[in-house]
């Protein structure tokens, strides 16, 4: 099979890939606290210098290039807009740090702050797992203490009710988190809170998806057309390889 084809085989997947990281950021445009995917391409050297067979700028016929392949992806964490909502039991973190939420008996960060309280008022995300307090127990805003709110320093606070602290904490790097899928990153680290002179909270306000429409689809229309043009030089390459076997065949 021609070396050329295997470039092209590469480069068209290396594009599909691209797409559906492209296709599942816009499907969460409008997901709060969403954090987009990043597909990073890197060029790679020919399979024998790959190999250690020969050595990059050597001139052989085999210092050739090895098209491309998605090395991995990553998440973009930069600070989404937010947006006011007026509703008590939205909240956006101002800056760095993670809620923190118990899902079963693991503890999870998240940047999506569209709470919601149970009739006996606990704080839970729109998937009903518990908001934690930073001494990791159960958020509850108790309806028999009267009215609640929660103040620009992540404290919870009752006419007749202790304080409550949310839990703001970050990871030593970002590099620690895995995406688990329902917004949602497992730490695979030790987290640190937030320090208390750097908490900053938005009560009455969510912060949006990071995803930016325009961008994505222009991004999602090159990949397209990059993986359509690989397609065709294989196909191309498989004409010329046919009609090359014909040709010998006749002869």
């Amino acid at each position: 099979m021609p070396y050329g084809m295997y470039i092209s085989a590469d480069g068209a997947q290396a594009q599909s890939m691209r797409l559906e990281v492209l296709a599942n950021n816009l499907a969460n445009v409008d997901t709060v606290g969403f954090k987009r995917e990043l597909a990073i391409c890197q060029a790679r050297y020919a399979e024998a210098i790959g190999q250690g067979l020969q050595a990059p700028g050597s001139g052989a016929v085999e210092d050739v290039g090895g098209g491309i392949i998605v090395r991995q992806t990553k998440t973009d964490y930069s600070a989404g807009p937010l947006k006011r909502t007026e509703s008590p039991s939205d909240l956006a973190i101002d800056g760095d740090g993670f809620f923190l939420v118990r899902k079963g008996d693991e503890a999870f960060l998240t940047r999506a702050g569209n709470f919601r309280t149970t009739p006996r008022g606990e704080l839970v995300s729109q998937q009903g797992y518990a908001v934690l307090s930073d001494s990791g127990a159960p958020i509850v805003a108790n309806p028999e203490n009267g009215s609640w709110s929660v103040d620009t320093f992540g404290t919870l606070r009752q006419q007749n009710g202790a304080p409550q602290n949310l839990a703001m904490v970050k990871p030593a790097s970002y590099d620690d988190l895995v995406k688990v899928g329902e917004n949602l990153f497992r730490p695979l680290g030790a987290t640190e809170p937030v320090p208390a002179a750097q908490r900053r909270m938005a009560p009455g306000y969510v912060e949006l998806s990071v995803v930016r429409p325009t961008t994505e689809m222009t991004e999602l229309i090159e990949a397209s057309r990059l993986f359509e043009a690989n397609v065709s030089m294989m196909k191309a390459q498989d004409q010329m390889l046919s009609g090359l076997v014909n040709r010998m065949l006749r002869v």
